[in-house]
């Protein structure tokens, strides 16, 4: 496994203890590297006044790299490159047949087998011909999107912790199991160059779903990685889609795969991805009980980027040993974003949790922008953090506490 470490001496951790408290009081510094772009409200300034804090153009010479952290889909560009991946694959008959469909995932139901058997057929691992079987991509995309299959029967059922994996999430890279890293980076580029030629707001129907046919890199989003590097970041992104994909994608804003976080499968003898994925903490490799979501974005942080190990890595770290900037648009992204030193910036997707956390704000660091493409219109009714908004280990919804343990208000929707 390829460890990302970072050295993290007294004298920065002292440093970085000693950053201002709060974005708003830290001094201007001209020199530093200017961010670019067009953001709601007064983001921009906040977040140039944590860059300008924290970055190493600040002019100490005793700081280490700070670091800075970004969800991809939906936070770093317009749509989600897994599902793009996803279709182009269903339509040029990449996916290799299984012998047993229930041995894709830990969690898959018999209804699910049986369904995915019937539309797909199962087998000697030659590959699918999705792309003129209707049924069979309408199952695997029912399945991936709503965890269930077309008749309407649950695809998942048992027990995981669902602050660390969703199984619909890991049944992706399972589903490409029996084919290379390699293999899966050329299937992304190709959806990549497709998406990316398609106008904004274009669609296509993959048997009776309807789905979007674009992306886009989101300029602002580009504008502050660059930035962020230029200030002396080490800037990373943290995804719970597949690794060779995430890869592809991130080089475009410099991000190398050594900064690129995602799920990590366990490959064969012969190099070949298996349904298989690489554990995070005490949580050995399974098939994808720790992957990273939620609090196991957290985790893969930890160990990858501090060196954080065993179960250690699961928990919130000091200040000096967690990023100073995190980015997300999702409730997937909620506990490694709340960990951020100096800004908290939640794209608003109307996400029940993280936009609780955003709007209440308990440290004036959240900063809250629309989706940069097609924002979403004002959520009519507040968010429920009082009652539902918390995402609970054993998968029921229960009130969001703050960190003194009172329960978050309901939150009025205030940034669209």
């Amino acid at each position: 496994m390829r460890r990302h470490l970072l050295t993290w001496t007294l004298v920065a951790a002292a440093t970085l203890a000693a950053a201002p408290t709060s974005a708003a009081s830290a001094p201007v510094r001209p020199h530093c590297p200017r961010l670019a772009g067009d953001w709601y409200g007064d983001n921009r300034a906040r977040l140039q006044q944590v860059i300008d804090a924290y970055g190493t153009c600040a002019g100490d010479p005793g700081r280490t790299h700070p670091v800075a952290a970004f969800d991809w889909d939906n936070t770093i560009t317009k749509n989600d490159i897994t599902d793009a991946t996803i279709s182009w694959a269903l339509r040029h008959d990449e996916l290799l047949r299984p012998a047993r469909w229930k041995d894709t995932s830990a969690w898959l139901t018999d209804a699910a087998d049986q369904a995915l058997t019937r539309a797909c057929g199962a087998g000697t691992p030659v590959p699918l011909r999705t792309s003129d079987n209707a049924r069979c991509t309408d199952e695997i995309l029912e399945i991936r999107e709503n965890a269930r299959t077309m008749s309407g029967a649950p695809a998942f059922a048992g027990t995981w912790n669902h602050r660390r994996t969703v199984p619909q999430y890991a049944w992706v890279p399972q589903l490409f199991a029996g084919r290379t890293p390699a293999e899966l980076s050329s299937y992304a580029a190709a959806a990549r160059r497709e998406a990316l030629a398609s106008p904004i707001g274009a669609t296509r129907t993959l048997g009776t779903h309807t789905i979007p046919a674009y992306a886009r890199y989101y300029d602002q989003q580009r504008a502050l990685i660059r930035t962020l590097r230029r200030a002396g970041f080490d800037v990373y992104i943290v995804s719970a889609g597949s690794e060779p994909v995430t890869e592809v994608w991130s080089r475009a804003v410099g991000i190398d795969a050594a900064h690129t976080i995602a799920i990590r499968s366990v490959l064969d003898r012969h190099g070949r991805i298996t349904t298989w994925n690489q554990g995070c903490g005490d949580v050995p490799a399974t098939r994808g009980a720790a992957i990273p979501y939620i609090d196991g974005k957290r985790c893969w942080i930890n160990q990858e980027v501090y060196g954080i190990h065993g179960a250690a890595a699961w928990e919130k770290q000091p200040a000096a040993r967690r990023p100073v900037v995190a980015g997300g648009d999702a409730d997937t992204d909620v506990t490694f974003v709340g960990d951020a030193t100096g800004a908290h910036l939640v794209v608003n997707r109307d996400k029940a949790e993280l936009m609780c956390r955003a709007y209440d704000d308990a440290d004036g660091r959240w900063v809250v922008n629309p989706m940069f493409i097609e924002p979403l219109p004002r959520r009519p009714e507040p968010y429920p953090c009082s009652t539902t908004a918390y995402n609970a280990p054993d998968g029921s919804h229960t009130p969001l506490l703050r960190d003194d343990g009172s329960v978050v208000p309901d939150q009025a929707d205030t940034v669209y």
